[in-house]
């Protein structure tokens, strides 16, 4: 891996057109397994593969605090992120039980944690102890969100290494759906108050105070919203700087990036922004209940999978969207042909 932004190839549009022609030679009628053929298709543009397989998947868990915490925006204190750490190492999370249903390889990457965390079960990238408070200040520098992004590479090179061929890039931090919501305010100009939502569970005056606390932010941080890098820097997270170095390595090893919730989409978002070439390696796993999820998939003109009215994280909606890419690939690889089952194919055809 170099210090530059990874080189993304182009869909291999050629493997694609293959592999649509020969769904249809498949036994069924033209197009009857509806999104799953187009998914197949979009796997092999992806791979180069007339034959993409997506096991085992990488899901890559990217933990850090947020200082804009200290402005109340979240119904839980900052010493939930390290402990919830400390609940992914023990095995105790959603994204642990789903994981372990499709056989995932799990990491935990500390890219930001202000707490203590354990030593083992958690790789320790640590750029700084949580961001600073974004209605204050920046919430992070360039360089700090150029090293997130790198740890982020790293994680998905260490992902490649072993052997995955699809990655889910979660997260964990008290306060960072403030952050995404503001970072996407920035990137869309969509108004603030269509953006935001509970989070953690806020409601009611809270939810007012939190919309005011980024629209402040927004006003007083200023950032540049044709400068992605900026925007990451003034209103971002450590973890959501990680979620983008993640995709945008994936996508430079022709790896599918299967996206979770609201976070994980600004993060992709902020990462097709920083290269469009990103865009056609992504395949969104699901609608989160966020309000601004919606706003996040419209700008990246993408229709997500599942929509079960999640709003957790951690890569969850995506982990469970996994099942779907190995159907797609399934077919492909074990459906039988007309000719190879002896069916007569549409009369004339």
């Amino acid at each position: 891996m170099t210090d530059a932004m990874p080189s993304i190839p182009a869909p291999d549009t050629a493997c694609a057109g293959r592999v649509a022609r020969y769904l249809d030679t498949l036994t069924k009628p033209p197009g009857s397994l509806g999104r799953l053929e187009s998914l197949a298709v979009s796997l092999a543009a992806i791979t180069g593969e007339d034959f993409p397989r997506v096991g085992p998947p990488g899901v890559a868990v990217f933990a850090a605090d947020h200082g804009v915490a200290a402005e109340g925006v979240s119904a839980f204190p900052q010493s939930v992120t390290a402990q919830m750490v400390a609940n992914f190492v023990a095995g105790g999370a959603a994204i642990n039980a789903f994981a372990r249903r499709i056989d995932a390889r799990l990491e935990v990457v500390d890219v930001g944690v202000a707490g203590a965390l354990p030593h083992d079960g958690v790789v320790h990238d640590r750029v700084r102890s949580g961001t600073a408070n974004l209605a204050r200040e920046d919430a992070m520098t360039r360089d700090q969100a150029l090293a997130a992004i790198a740890a982020g590479r790293r994680a998905a090179e260490r992902a490649a290494e072993a052997g995955c061929r699809c990655l889910i890039a979660g997260e964990m931090g008290i306060a960072n759906t403030t952050a995404s919501s503001a970072m996407l305010a920035a990137l869309t100009g969509v108004p603030v108050a269509e953006l935001v939502g509970p989070g953690t569970g806020v409601a009611g005056e809270a939810l007012a105070h939190k919309r005011a606390v980024i629209e402040a932010a927004l006003a007083e941080r200023a950032p540049d919203p044709a400068d992605p890098l900026d925007v990451l820097a003034k209103l971002g997270g450590l973890e959501i700087a990680a979620m983008v170095g993640a995709y945008l390595e994936a996508a430079g090893r022709r790896l599918p990036c299967l996206v979770d919730g609201f976070i994980a989409t600004v993060a992709a978002l902020a990462a097709c922004r920083l290269d469009p070439a990103l865009r056609p390696y992504l395949i969104f796993g699901h609608r989160s209940h966020e309000p601004g999820h919606a706003h996040a998939l419209a700008a990246l003109d993408a229709e997500p999978l599942l929509a079960m009215e999640l709003c957790l994280g951690e890569g969850s909606g995506a982990a469970l969207a996994f099942p779907l890419l190995e159907a797609a690939t399934s077919m492909l690889a074990e459906m039988a042909t007309f000719d190879g089952a002896g069916v007569d194919d549409r009369e004339g055809a």
